[in-house]
């Protein structure tokens, strides 16, 4: 979409903290960068303005399971963002809902029929198998039209093969349940990790998706000392432009118990003991 609609040298909105991959293809792409402020529940309204106003050409949203944070929209941020987003009705708005019923929340999207440009992506990769290279992609009918001319450039079209393997798979209800257990899952683990740090005196970030996303002052110190007490978490430094230090910990295969130590040994880098001596 941003091969089809864009050019280098325009300016692009993207959520601060976001996702490294999409910081690269913008690079890549030859475009500017115009950094949004992003809270739990998704980018904030008065940054977002500023990006439009500072002339945009497009903006990239991830409605849930935002990657680093885990942030989602509810149902009263997208109030608050639409009257913004219309303000600019010819900025492209691209949705890219990578993780669908895997996330955690409800569906929300900023998009709606007064919109001139606008783009939903929802991806199966998250939630079905990335090697499915599938997706599916409503929009307005310009944009439409320029990423079908677009494809045309190269295969074309997703495998047939592929596209019948995933109707087969949305048709059967086993796997309904079982994303809905995956969802779960996903959610307590998050919600376990995030309480077990709250107990240990450490915010965190993580209403939806596979991350949780942790404010530290000094992201390679605890980088290393996590991984000296043998964990491996992401440093924040690569998925920011503006925003504070923070590390990004992956939940999909953290049990309560490792959640608890892990836990207790960032507790121990971020708030170590207080040293005394006598006079």
């Amino acid at each position: 979409m941003l091969q089809a609609n864009l050019r280098p040298g325009d300016r692009i909105a993207v959520e601060d903290p976001g996702y490294t991959a999409v910081f690269d293809l913008v690079g890549a792409l030859g475009l500017v960068v115009e950094p949004v402020a992003v809270d739990d529940f998704g980018p904030e309204p008065v940054s977002l303005s500023k990006a439009l106003r500072a002339g945009v050409q497009a903006v990239i949203v991830t409605p849930r399971a935002q990657n680093p944070t885990g942030a989602a929209l509810d149902e009263k941020r997208v109030r608050a963002l639409r009257p913004v987003l219309q303000a600019h009705p010819t900025v492209l708005l691209l949705e890219d809902d990578h993780a669908g019923p895997v996330a955690g929340v409800p569906a929300l999207t900023l998009a709606h029929a007064r919109r001139e440009r606008w783009a939903v992506v929802r991806s199966v990769s998250k939630s079905l198998g990335p090697d499915l290279r599938l997706a599916v992609l409503a929009g307005d009918a310009t944009t439409i039209a320029r990423v079908e001319g677009r494809q045309h450039i190269g295969t074309g079209w997703v495998s047939h093969v592929l596209q019948e393997v995933v109707v087969r798979l949305w048709a059967d209800q086993r796997t309904e349940a079982r994303l809905r257990a995956a969802a779960s899952h996903y959610a307590a683990r998050r919600a376990g990790l995030i309480d077990t740090l709250r107990t240990h005196g450490i915010a965190a970030h993580g209403r939806s998706g596979f991350n949780v996303w942790v404010p530290v002052a000094d992201e390679q110190a605890a980088i290393t000392g996590l991984a000296a007490a043998g964990w491996a978490v992401r440093a924040g430094e690569r998925y920011r432009i503006k925003s504070p230090s923070a590390i990004r910990v992956t939940i999909s295969n953290l049990g309560p118990a490792d959640a608890r130590r892990l836990a207790k040994d960032l507790a121990a880098l971020v708030s170590p003991a207080v040293q005394t001596r006598s006079a």
